[in-house]
């Protein structure tokens, strides 16, 4: 096992695919920032998975890594998910300044990328990612620090240092041929609303996207209907409302979860005649009743 000796190098404020963290504590830390700091800086990896560059994160895992085997293991399992990326933004990564169009050409074209959905892009993602939080937590001193995958937030009490943060940022993944979402890295007050996890983080409360909202009124709709029909059994139609409520309880939704319910009742269902019992059953009830 190979995670728990990565595990110790993650800063403790890495909250995917680790052992007592989630979305939940994500939220539950961003919020307590929020409360603490009047500024946020939050950014977010333009096409995360698919950019992810397999030599840059070889590089980062022979630093622990160092059984010939184990790394032949691994690099098989990145080149399970090569999609190798050459589109216009692809082209500003090269290696250094002062390479030819061709370096840069060949640079843009290393094999990157890792299949969405994995367990085990979830952790490289987090071991390429490690080194980038060190850079903010030791380099850019920044005091109350956090992400998610590839979300993540910093807070001060300074306006213009997230600015400049912000761009001290920007050069740092490049380095790593990563790019963020600029028109949304904004610097804002806390008490504005942070998005963050499919939620709307306030200091003082939580608010759920529409996104969200719309997207589960949609599939409530859809299941009633698969429900009602017959298509589907109860079980499957309260998995889904249960698993959407324990997700957005960690938000002030009482009222909104009460109100789409009450706008989409769930009507009741005659339960299915019971399958008749095995003929031998049957046949050893009726001696016993004689």
């Amino acid at each position: 096992m190979i995670e728990p000796i990565f595990d110790a190098r993650f800063i403790p404020d890495s909250y995917a695919n680790r052992v007592g963290k989630g979305t939940h504590a994500a939220v539950d830390r961003l919020q307590m920032c929020a409360r603490r700091y009047r500024y946020v800086l939050r950014m977010d990896i333009v096409k995360h998975f698919p950019s992810l560059d397999h030599a840059v994160l070889m590089a980062e895992i022979t630093r622990v890594v160092t059984n010939p085997d184990l790394r032949w293991l691994i690099e098989q399992i990145l080149a399970s998910g090569i999609g190798v990326l050459a589109d216009e933004y692809a082209m500003h990564y090269f290696d250094g300044d002062d390479a030819s169009p061709e370096a840069r050409t060949l640079a843009a074209n290393r094999p990157r990328g890792l299949p969405i959905g994995n367990l085990t892009s979830q952790f490289w993602s987090n071991v390429m990612m490690n080194s980038f939080d060190w850079f903010v937590r030791r380099e850019l001193r920044c005091p109350a620090y956090l992400r998610y995958v590839d979300d993540f937030a910093l807070f001060s009490d300074d306006k213009a240092l997230l600015s400049a943060w912000k761009h001290a940022i920007i050069t740092r993944l490049a380095q790593m041929r990563l790019t963020v979402h600029e028109r949304e890295a904004q610097v804002i007050p806390c008490e504005q609303g942070i998005p963050w996890l499919g939620f709307v983080v306030y200091p003082t409360h939580r608010r759920l996207k529409r996104r969200n909202v719309v997207n589960f009124t949609r599939k409530l709709e859809h299941n009633i209907d698969l429900y009602e029909t017959g298509a589907i059994p109860f079980a499957e139609l309260d998995a889904s409302v249960q698993g959407w409520i324990n997700h957005v309880r960690y938000a002030d939704s009482w009222g909104l979860r009460g109100h789409i319910f009450a706008n989409h009742p769930i009507k009741s269902h005659p339960d299915p005649q019971p399958a008749p019992l095995p003929r031998r059953v049957q046949v050893r009830q009726r001696k016993q009743r004689r």
